[in-house]
């Protein structure tokens, strides 16, 4: 209960600035963030089925309120704005209602972290590029990018140089403190500093403006006048529609976060329940509607916040600024209080999905920068439009292109083997084997077929389909199958279809192509398919020197496995599990072949195949090495536990098959030959240690 009440009382006092801040950017007197930040909060904390999350006064409902006002032509602040923002905020609450009555939380899932990332990105940079001007004493903007920068232009002759200092000190303050002392509400700290330059130092006398006076007070509760609705119900309809959804999607996700990462759960249609019923608090004290807070309900998770007694304080101590504290709020200058807003809306830009999507996926990255140009270019709705869009287009390409590899053999391993990304794995000779992942239907049967074309060689005699990705088939696949088939066999090819659900057999009889199962190109694995083309076990393997012939090992051990698990980053990945385990053991301080192993296994990639174990001691014995060098520790009985530890292995894998023994001394000369050329140092050490341990023995 202390630390709810506490991360209550912080909250409250974070929100003060934020939620008037956000009321301006809604087109409301600073005000009516406050009265936002009292009943629809302790609504919300009623209803809701996460103890932790924050409702109240938010960035996005705000911006796209404050759009809307400039679109229907009504001055920010006017009478008129204060009567038609609380009828946006009822027709939002019943969106939210629908929404409830549709058990719609469930399609959040559908709207993906890119498409959502650039579309609150997009509205955080809008907002801020609105709110540049009062920085430095000038009006803020209203539109989309290229208007806000002109705006930015027309304002600079109202520049007031301690303005500017004012706005930007603040904001390099509060990110300064974002990252040095997280837990410390700095926001409030500068704000109580810039009412106190008021108070002392008559900053508006040099022309800072301050925030008009705030009436003392709780807000008075009426019905919204839904007459109002009459002139302009299409558009407020459509927005409230964007604004509920928004509200929906980013309040859900976010709270589902902290459910996973706390391991509790949410239901999700009561959560939306408590949106509406939060909104609907929100129109009848006369606020634009609210959201769930990514940033306070980071704030309250840092003081170790557990229930929504959290909510209740902090709406409990809003009362308590209302009806004592307002009387200060006039000291508080424009600048600053744009500082501290700006600072919090930078928190909301997630350019850190934009540099992760840049990174590992182009396509999202896409998605991510139109959502995000759309939104900031051309207006928020165009920029989810856009956003949803493409994320149509990207799931209709990755069925189009799924997953697919050529396969082939780990000589003494389990299964085939990706050849592209196992540098141990061979082809069969003369054969093709070919994984595709992915249904195939109209949009993919050519590519498909491209592969298989380009990939054949003069001496091909089979072409072997690894299907167990494709679920189904549709006729234009179906047929095409048929066309391949006798393609190939003109050319001495044969091809068979192996590994997939019985389901496609069904469909191939049903679309015609019956002759696939009836003249044995379909077969249940590829193991069978290899016999029915008369290879025979054990397979001869392309690109191994020598008439040696090897079939893969009917067995559960994983042979190198980080490679097929971390392709070109396996090397590190292993380092860093060689100093997890060397740090354990030292800390344990026992070096026993036992704990050597319980180590090994208890360790963060868990238990690891034979081959990989034995390139995990090479490195531990390096890495031991270097300890003694350093720390003067004797490290004779470690390194022979280790080297007792590869002869059992070199054992294991002997009984196993003699091929993967051999592999095994492959691989080790592969190692050295890597640490001779591309770390020296480490090579001759690596003899060093060779050398004496032989001498050991």
């Amino acid at each position: 209960m202390k630390k709810d009440i506490l991360s209550g009382i912080i909250v409250a006092l974070v929100s003060i600035p934020i939620s008037m801040g956000y009321a301006q950017v809604a087109g409301l007197p600073v005000v009516y963030g406050l009265y936002g930040s009292v009943l629809p909060i302790l609504v919300y904390a009623l209803i809701t089925s996460s103890p932790q999350f924050v409702f109240g006064v938010d960035a996005t409902p705000a911006a796209l309120v404050g759009g809307t006002l400039v679109s229907l032509e009504i001055t920010p602040g006017s009478d008129e704005a204060i009567a038609i923002i609380p009828v946006i905020t009822t027709i939002t609450a019943l969106w939210l209602l629908l929404f409830f009555a549709l058990k719609a939380g469930k399609l959040v899932k559908y709207i993906s972290k890119p498409v959502m990332g650039g579309f609150i990105s997009g509205i955080g940079c809008t907002i801020i590029l609105m709110q540049v001007p009062k920085l430095f004493g000038g009006n803020p903007g209203t539109g989309e990018l290229f208007v806000l920068l002109y705006n930015i232009w027309n304002e600079l002759p109202a520049f007031n140089l301690l303005s500017a200092l004012l706005g930007i000190g603040t904001i390099i303050i509060l990110q300064i403190a974002k990252k040095k002392v997280p837990k410390f509400p700095m926001s409030v700290l500068v704000l109580i500093a810039g009412a106190g330059l008021t108070a002392f130092c008559h900053i508006d006398g040099y022309g800072v403006k301050l925030l008009p006076k705030v009436e003392s007070g709780l807000p008075r509760l009426a019905i919204p006048d839904m007459s109002l609705l009459l002139p302009n119900g299409e558009e407020i309809i459509v927005l409230s529609f964007t604004i509920a959804l928004v509200i929906m999607a980013q309040t859900l996700l976010a709270t589902s976060n902290y459910a996973l990462k706390y391991n509790y759960k949410i239901n999700n249609n009561r959560e939306v329940l408590a949106y509406a019923a939060g909104n609907a608090a929100g129109a009848v004290v006369g606020c634009c509607p609210v959201n769930g807070s990514v940033s306070r309900s980071g704030i309250a998770d840092q003081y170790g916040c557990k229930s929504q007694l959290m909510s209740i304080t902090a709406a409990l101590t809003m009362v308590l600024v209302l009806l004592f504290g307002t009387g200060l709020l006039e000291y508080l200058p424009v600048p600053v209080l744009t500082g501290i807003v700006i600072s919090a809306l930078m928190g909301i830009v997630e350019f850190g999905i934009a540099k992760k999507t840049w990174e590992a996926d182009k396509q999202e990255f896409t998605i991510f920068m139109a959502a995000f140009l759309g939104v900031l270019i051309l207006g928020t709705i165009y920029g989810v439009v856009i956003g949803v869009i493409l994320s149509f287009v990207a799931v209709i390409i990755r069925a189009v292109i799924p997953p697919k590899a050529f396969l082939g053999i780990i000589p003494g391993h389990e299964g085939l083997h990706n050849l592209s990304r196992n540098k141990n794995a061979y082809p069969i000779e003369h054969t093709i084997i070919y994984r595709f992942s992915g249904n195939l239907f109209f949009a993919n049967i050519n590519a498909f077929q491209d592969d298989i074309d380009n990939a054949i060689k003069d001496d091909t005699k089979q072409v072997i389909i690894d299907a167990r990705g494709i679920g189904s088939i549709d006729i234009t696949a179906a047929e095409r199958l048929v066309i391949l088939k006798r393609n190939l066999h003109a050319k001495g090819i044969n091809l068979y279809l192996t590994e997939h659900a019985e389901a496609v057999n069904d469909q191939l009889r049903a679309f015609g192509a019956s002759s696939l199962i009836e003249e044995g190109s379909v077969r249940r694995t590829v193991s069978l398919a290899l016999r029915a083309a008369g290879v025979n076990k054990p397979y001869p393997l392309e690109g191994i020197s020598g008439d040696e012939e090897y079939a893969y090992v009917e067995a559960n051990e994983r042979l190198a496995e980080f490679e097929w698990a971390f392709g070109e980053g396996a090397g590190e990945k292993m380092e860093a599990l060689a100093a997890e385990v060397a740090e354990k053991l030292v800390h344990s301080g026992d070096y026993s072949m036992e704990n050597i192993i319980k180590t090994e296994n208890t360790a963060s990639w868990g238990r690891i195949g034979l081959f990989d174990e034995d390139e995990l001691l090479n490195r531990l014995e390096l890495y031991f090495s270097e300890l003694e060098e350093k720390r003067h520790m004797h490290v004779d009985e470690i390194e022979q536990m280790l080297e007792q530890r590869r002869h059992i292995i070199e054992e294991k894998l002997k009984e196993l098959s003699p091929e993967a023994l051999e592999l095994l001394r492959r691989h080790r000369k592969q190692i050295e030959d890597h640490l001779k050329e591309k770390r020296p140092e480490y090579y001759e050490h690596y003899l060093e240690l060779r050398k004496r341990l032989e001498e050991k023995q």
